[in-house]
């Protein structure tokens, strides 16, 4: 991101009351970052602190101090605590959490209320917890059920673990997610075949299956770059994401986004909001908002998330604000994974420009080589188009200032 630019929707004082304005100016969800985790995955490239337990109390005063940026309490439809391990917080500073949170980001009738756990982190005192605190729904880190695999990603979790963990959340909370990872250095068909099949007789309500990158910086890439580990072919990922579509969908799993399967009824809201390039709060170290028409993005850096915060300073390092053309390209190309693709009406309202003026003539190209479904009302990628998606809006979009996705 870079600075904000001219053309940009200024940011009103958030103090402001959030109605009547359209979800995609002022937010209905709110994410909180909470980086403390036990263990630091070699693939993983978020926002976290290991061995810095005795700063957990620290970090939710920076929290809250940040949070009372707001200036008043931010009702909201979904809320969303990721990290790091929300839940690796001791069940004393895990309620501290919970309060501030809710107390910042009410919640409205019919909320949906996820936290990220891993495997092992829960037991049933935390769960009884979090779900007096209106959390409803559960995002379980599991990645692999194999333990040679689980081994090259360097988590911690044994197998076992997983079903006892859904065992634990399902006493108070039926909403369970599932994360596995594909394209893992060395994994075979039948190991990814055998994950899914594992992961469906735990019968979750959601299951996330990602590709795994090689994030510059992380212990696994300066594997890849000495030699020590080899990424899957292209076509060896492809047959894994087929067969998660073909396994997922047959046993009743709708393929709602590019790496997202829900029974019918429990798609994650709180994403989809990210998906369809709305507006939503972001709090904790390295968080993201985007509150009318302002992207923003805290400080990665620890320390320094704690001297601004504290301070009262702006926990922001980087701000933009993009020109209606270039937003607009940005919410076609987000709204491309979903399922449903992008909808002409409602894309016109959203950015109030026309998409076939933009993109028409592209469609149209795409469409005639089986990677777009052009329905009239929508466009949306077809299943082949799934499988090449990123060549897909690189083609789209190439000449045209290219989006961020």
């Amino acid at each position: 991101m870079g600075e904000s630019r001219s053309g940009c929707i200024p940011l009103v004082p958030m103090d402001s009351p959030p109605s009547p304005r359209p979800a995609w100016l002022w937010p209905r969800a709110a994410y909180v970052h909470v980086p403390f985790c036990a263990h630091h995955c070699g693939y993983c490239d978020f926002a976290v602190a290991v061995g810095q337990d005795t700063r957990m109390g620290d970090y939710l005063r920076a929290l809250r101090r940040e949070l009372a940026g707001l200036g008043r309490p931010q009702p909201v439809q979904t809320l969303f605590l990721g990290g790091g391990t929300p839940t690796y917080l001791p069940h004393s500073l895990l309620e501290e959490l919970l309060r501030t949170v809710r107390d910042w980001f009410p919640l409205e009738a019919g909320h949906e209320f996820s936290i990220e756990a891993n495997p092992g982190d829960l037991d049933a005192a935390k769960v009884a917890l979090l779900a007096d605190h209106g959390v409803n729904r559960v995002s379980l880190g599991v990645q692999s059920f194999d333990p040679a695999l689980l081994q090259v990603l360097e988590r911690r979790h044994r197998p076992d673990d997983v079903p006892r963990s859904v065992s634990v959340i399902r006493q108070r909370i039926p909403n369970v997610s599932l994360d596995l990872i594909f394209g893992v250095p060395g994994q075979t068909p039948v190991q990814w075949a055998a994950d899914l099949r594992q992961a469906l007789e735990l019968e979750p309500t959601h299951l996330a299956t990602y590709g795994l990158t090689f994030e510059k910086g992380t212990r696994l890439w300066k594997q890849q770059q000495a030699g020590q580990l080899q990424a899957l072919t292209e076509d060896a990922e492809l047959a894994c994401y087929t067969a998660a579509m073909d396994d997922l969908e047959a046993a009743g799993f709708e393929h709602y986004e590019i790496s997202n399967f829900a029974r019918p009824g429990y798609r994650c809201r709180h994403n989809q909001v990210y998906w369809a390039n709305e507006a939503y709060f972001g709090a904790g170290v390295g968080a993201a908002r985007y509150v009318e028409g302002v992207r923003e993005l805290n400080t990665r850096h620890f320390a320094d998330y704690f001297r601004r915060a504290l301070a009262g300073e702006p926990t922001a390092f980087q701000s933009e604000c993009l020109p209606p053309r270039e937003r607009a390209l940005e919410t076609a190309a987000i709204q491309l994974r979903r399922a449903e693709g992008i909808d002409r009406a409602a894309y016109r309202a959203q950015t109030e420009l026309d998409l076939d003026a933009l993109l028409g003539d592209r469609i149209a190209a795409l469409a005639d080589l089986g990677l777009l479904a052009d329905r009239g009302d929508r466009v949306a990628l077809t299943r082949r188009g799934k499988c090449v998606a990123d060549a897909v809006v690189q083609q789209l979009f190439r000449g045209t200032n290219e989006p961020r996705r």
